[in-house]
């Protein structure tokens, strides 16, 4: 099969129009804005209205990239939803978009966790790439705000709900995806999980009083794996693309926690002016936050035609991925 350079043809993103401050979150749990952005960046989070599945936000962000793309939903040949808050167990929140959208192709969701969004950008630039498809959307989506515990400050203050999407295809002159790195460490999957609600601990009364279904994390564990991990992501794909350090013109990272950013900035020594940064008004969106801080990078000109453009997250599982791209 011939082989063929893939890019982004569009974008697009949504989030809710519910804005939760620091100052909201002062009184239902016993913090401050001040601690909560000494420790993490974060001012504010979008949280979704009771009752919105992740398929509403997911299906806005992909009509957007398809409007920006000057595609239709018909021309779509697969759509990979990354989340880990999916409408219900099955079926995949991927085929309920595509129903939303109007979309006639393959649908699937992956859970990579906060690393969806660039683990779904490799499979689609792979499939892409060997010829089986043309154009393949990617989404990252999430209303993880459902399995937060609201009385747990070490949680709740981090995470908020959004989506992202990227419509991908051929591209031209030497634009596109120049590297993908991605893996995993299944030995750390206790870090960071909801440990009911599947068939290792199904739903019961006793898993629900014993708050088993909210996001449990060990963050200073979690800390020092996030940053070390990153780091070397970001820079086993620059080598993968046969760049230097100083040829990244946008550093694109998962909005966890702007300690974590700063830190990996610091590591590996990358300018950081390059580096993108939106949590303080969106918090942690898991599988969205790239997506969505992809989308406002670019909105804003941070990103321009031929700029070096690496995107990489860190998550539960625990997963990792990281892109190269020359947009």
């Amino acid at each position: 099969m011939s082989q063929r350079r893939v890019g982004i043809l569009g974008l697009g993103a949504y989030v809710p129009e519910k804005i939760m401050t620091n100052h909201d979150l002062e009184k239902i749990v016993d913090t401050s804005d001040e601690w909560i952005q000494t420790r993490t960046g974060i001012k504010e989070r979008r949280i979704a209205e009771a009752g919105t599945p992740t398929s509403e936000l997911a299906a806005k962000a992909a009509l957007e990239a398809l409007e920006s793309a000057k595609l239709k939903p018909t021309d779509l040949d697969l759509i990979i939803l990354a989340t880990v808050s999916p409408d219900m167990v099955f079926p995949s929140t991927a085929c309920i978009v595509q129903n939303k959208i109007g979309a006639q192709c393959a649908a699937f969701d992956i859970s990579a966790a906060c690393s969806g969004f660039p683990y779904g950008l490799t499979i689609a630039e792979g499939l892409i790439r060997s010829g089986v498809y043309k154009h393949i959307l990617v989404i990252g989506a999430e209303v993880i705000s459902v399995y937060i515990n609201w009385k747990d400050r070490s949680t709740c203050v981090l995470f908020g709900d959004g989506a992202g999407a990227a419509v991908l295809g051929e591209a031209k002159d030497g634009h596109g995806i120049l590297s993908t790195y991605w893996g995993s460490d299944g030995s750390q999957a206790k870090l960071l999980q909801i440990p009911a609600g599947g068939s290792a601990i199904p739903t019961s009364n006793e898993s629900i009083s014993q708050g088993l279904h909210y996001v449990q994390m060990e963050g200073s564990e979690i800390f020092k794996s996030a940053v070390r991990i990153m780091s070397d992501s970001v820079l086993e794909v620059i080598k993968r693309a046969n760049m230097k350090l100083e040829d990244v013109d946008c550093l694109i990272p998962h909005q966890a926690n702007l300690r974590i950013l700063n830190a990996v900035s610091e590591r590996i020594g990358i300018d950081p002016n390059k580096v993108y940064i939106n949590l303080d008004r969106y918090g942690n969106m898991s599988a969205a936050s790239t997506a969505v801080a992809l989308y406002e990078a670019a909105k804003e000109g941070k990103i321009k035609k031929g700029s070096n453009v690496v995107l990489v997250a860190f998550g539960s599982g625990l997963t990792w991925a990281a892109c190269a791209i020359r947009w």
